[in-house]
């Protein structure tokens, strides 16, 4: 059953540290940074402590009631809100040595990747889903429905400078908060063997007019193609890192690229 999401400003799916205008059937392209709160009201008295609970109480049923809402986004073959299931963190195997990282385990596009430290699964489900995020750092996953003769190194090089401009570039609303993306360098185009199945990866090192840019990356891949799927769907995962101190070691985006396994291998 689906639940409409009235028209406002929310957390963006696609960089949840900004808002994105919701206009209560699809999102606009206009984003904006978050709001700060307001400075609380002081209360006086006995009456003003009561008056001050009865405000604390309304704000967490209106706060649960959006974020209910916002965390219901689905991904789907349009845009409406709809109920959907986040992905789920495989805990660590016991080890006599040493544990392994944790696993997260994304059951909507059929893999499971690498949790390394300091990175938290995304409560944001949506049609491109935000699998995991940390500080200056997101990694996307979609499935794209088979197509014969689409290769993966086909679709990759077609993703990557969409996922460039919904990170860096701000795409039909303006220059966005980076100032928009002025020039991008190829650092790698290969193909790779990742989830039981070939794959392909392009990444870029993107230069903005505001701030250190960043680094993307587009792994188009077909989980467990090799193992009697010849025509499975391809599933395309988008990395977005911050560069300088403020985003993730770039070792990060190659130890989740080189950890993703096919979901049915974590049963």
């Amino acid at each position: 059953m689906s639940s409409r999401l009235p028209p406002g400003w929310y957390p963006d799916p696609d960089a949840p540290h900004l808002e994105r205008r919701w206009d209560g059937t699809a999102w606009t392209d206009q984003r904006r940074a978050p709001e700060p709160p307001g400075p609380p009201r002081p209360a006086d008295g006995a009456s003003g402590r009561a008056k001050a609970v009865a405000l604390v109480v309304s704000g967490a049923v209106l706060v649960t009631a959006i974020v209910t809402g916002t965390y219901a986004l689905a991904r789907g073959d349009g845009d409406d809100v709809v109920a959907d299931t986040a992905p789920t963190v495989a805990p660590p195997s016991p080890s006599t040595t040493s544990s392994p990282p944790s696993r997260l385990v994304d059951e909507l596009d059929g893999i499971s990747l690498p949790l390394p430290d300091g990175w938290t699964p995304s409560k944001y489900v949506t049609r491109d889903n935000v699998v995991m995020t940390t500080h200056g750092g997101r990694v996307l996953a979609r499935t794209l429905p088979p197509k014969p003769g689409t290769s993966p190194a086909a679709l990759a090089a077609k993703d990557i400078p969409q996922a460039a401009d919904a990170s860096y570039g701000g795409g039909e609303s303006g220059p966005g908060p980076h100032g928009g993306i002025e020039s991008h360098r190829v650092l790698r185009s290969e193909r790779v063997s990742v989830a039981g199945g070939a794959g392909y990866l392009v990444r870029w090192r993107v230069r903005t007019a505001e701030g250190p840019g960043g680094y993307v990356q587009s792994l188009a891949l077909t989980p467990g193609a090799d193992r009697g799927s010849p025509s499975a769907a391809v599933v395309v995962v988008r990395f977005a890192f911050d560069a300088g101190p403020g985003g993730p070691p770039l070792a990060d985006m190659d130890r989740i690229t080189e950890g993703i396994r096919p979901v049915d291998q974590e049963k």
